[in-house]
């Protein structure tokens, strides 16, 4: 759970400190893109490779290997003299994280029980509505705090004690598990999957900065040949010697099928709304980054309060129905906050956000903690890294569409606003005017925030809509809860008696 939150935490703990960064390393915009961007490009490049890796030599042994890494490329971007180290440590923290996040799932998968795994996975939930906010806000403070006069560094020296801690705590108490039957890293397979992650990511990534050249649009559209290429390889490599980096077979287990796309769109919609709310605030209402992270406050608490109860108590007696309820409670606070945008403008105050985004938590922990479990509620534990790095690299793509859509859906409607001055992009481009923001935002570029708000929340309900109609394929109850508290092995057990079969 802390590798989880500190991973969480880096995401988004970035942008708020930007404007310091370039002060003090002087650094040139295509820099500051890759600060960025290149933690999120090598995570989600890595995240299927380093989930098989710890299938194949101890997921144990790739968490502690994962969080070290995280946690010393954490000092050196903390105490990067130049942008150029920066951007390398950056790159390495990505990697590093890519190695340990899959695991948390992993090793939560092979560690308990099926009872069990409800109440972790409610855990896990409330550190992700936790993690959300908390960068943003985190941000703001550590550096309007400049303790002991290092400004921005702060963001990242953070994560040195709490690396340290999950360190020590994981070499006591996390148990090793690994695959049974001995298994050999699939190389060309890691070669074509991360080739056409990054042919899909890095467009989706930069493409607005950019102006979406046309070399953009052809990466993106080779990487499906790519991905085509790899399915390929994949059958034959299993075929072979039963050793693919991807468990195609875990595809025909319905609830993971259908938990993967409902991941997928989940991440388009979390791409869009978070850096949409963040300009919303920070540029168009010209608040301050402290106030619109404390903003941001009742959001994670109900993220949190919603995800404990979903799985323990909710989903035992209600099923799917429970994420579907998400999703709609969900819809129905973007509604309530598009109806106060429009209704208070820029006058609109933190009170008056507070019900909207109650709703909201609350449906994203509806939806998040109960997600989780029936996605790998039926997957042999075998495979639990190889399907925990799926899961969070289709996430990482829905987010990053979600990127790419918020230049369609957000930037596209101030351009229009301001006769296409290109004025909104500018102020909006990856947090600068938004750190820089106070008060004082002029009425029409206000209004143009507002209005371009308002249009990605429309969008975020479509895609909420999506999600609720995708949710009819996911089992009607978690296997594990129709049978109640089976016989299964004792935790802390790595490997059970009993698996279930790769096919239904």
């Amino acid at each position: 759970m802390t590798a989880a939150f500190m991973d969480l935490v880096d995401v988004t703990i970035v942008n708020i400190a930007i404007p310091s960064m370039e002060r003090d390393l002087g650094a040139s915009f295509g820099a500051i893109q890759w600060i960025t961007a290149g933690y999120a490009l090598a995570f989600a490049a890595g995240l299927i490779t380093g989930g098989r890796l710890g299938d194949i030599y101890g997921r144990k042994r790739l968490f502690l290997l994962g969080i070290t890494g995280f946690t010393l490329a954490s000092a050196l971007c903390g105490f990067a003299v130049n942008a150029e180290m920066l951007v390398a440590s950056r790159l390495l923290q990505g990697a590093m994280a890519a190695l340990m996040v899959p695991q948390v799932l992993a090793i939560i998968h092979t560690t308990f029980p099926a009872h069990e795994r409800g109440k972790v996975f409610g855990l896990f939930g409330a550190i992700v509505g936790l993690g959300a906010v908390s960068g943003p806000l985190l941000g703001a403070l550590l550096t309007q705090w400049n303790l002991f006069g290092l400004e921005w560094r702060p963001i990242f020296l953070i994560n040195l004690p709490v690396g340290i801690a999950g360190l020590l705590l994981g070499r006591k108490f996390i148990i090793e598990s690994r695959a049974p039957q001995a298994l050999r890293l699939d190389l060309a397979g890691v070669v074509l999957v991360t080739s056409a992650l990054l042919m899909l990511i890095y467009p989706l990534t930069r493409g607005r900065e950019l102006g979406w050249p046309l070399w953009g649009h052809l990466c993106m559209a080779g990487s499906l040949v790519v991905f085509a290429v790899f399915v390929a390889y994949e059958r034959y490599k299993t075929r072979k010697d039963g050793s693919p980096l991807v468990e195609l077979t875990l595809f025909r287990i319905k609830s993971f099928a259908a938990g993967i796309a409902v991941q997928l769109t989940f991440g388009l919609l979390m791409g869009v709304f978070f850096l949409v709310w963040t300009l919303y605030m920070q540029v168009g209402l010209g608040w301050s980054p402290l106030r619109a992270g404390l903003t941001g406050v009742p959001f994670s608490i109900a993220v949190s309060v919603a995800a404990g109860i979903s799985v323990q108590k909710l989903v035992p007696l209600f099923g799917r129905k429970v994420l579907q309820a998400g999703a709609l409670t969900m819809a129905s606070g973007v509604l309530l906050y598009i109806w106060e945008a429009g209704r208070y403008g820029t006058g609109i105050t933190t009170w008056q956000m507070l019900l909207p985004l109650v709703l909201m938590g609350l449906g994203m922990g509806l939806i998040v903690a109960p997600l989780t479990d029936a996605v790998l509620s039926e997957v042999p534990r075998e495979h639990a890294g190889s399907a925990s790095g799926l899961i969070s690299t289709v996430q990482q793509m829905g987010t990053a569409l979600g990127l790419g859509l918020v230049s369609v859906v957000f930037f596209r409607t101030i351009d229009g606003s301001l006769g296409g001055s290109g004025e909104g992009p500018a102020l909006g481009s990856h947090g600068e005017g938004a750190a820089g923001a106070t008060g004082g935002v002029p009425e029409a570029v206000g209004k143009a925030f507002v209005d371009a708000f308002q249009n990605s929340l429309w969008w975020v309900v479509a895609i909420l809509a999506v999600i609720f109609l995708v949710m009819f394929a996911l089992p009607a109850r978690p296997k594990q809860h129709l049978e109640g508290a089976p016989a299964d092995d004792e935790p802390g057990t790595p490997q059970p008696e009993r698996e279930p079969a790769l096919t239904p």
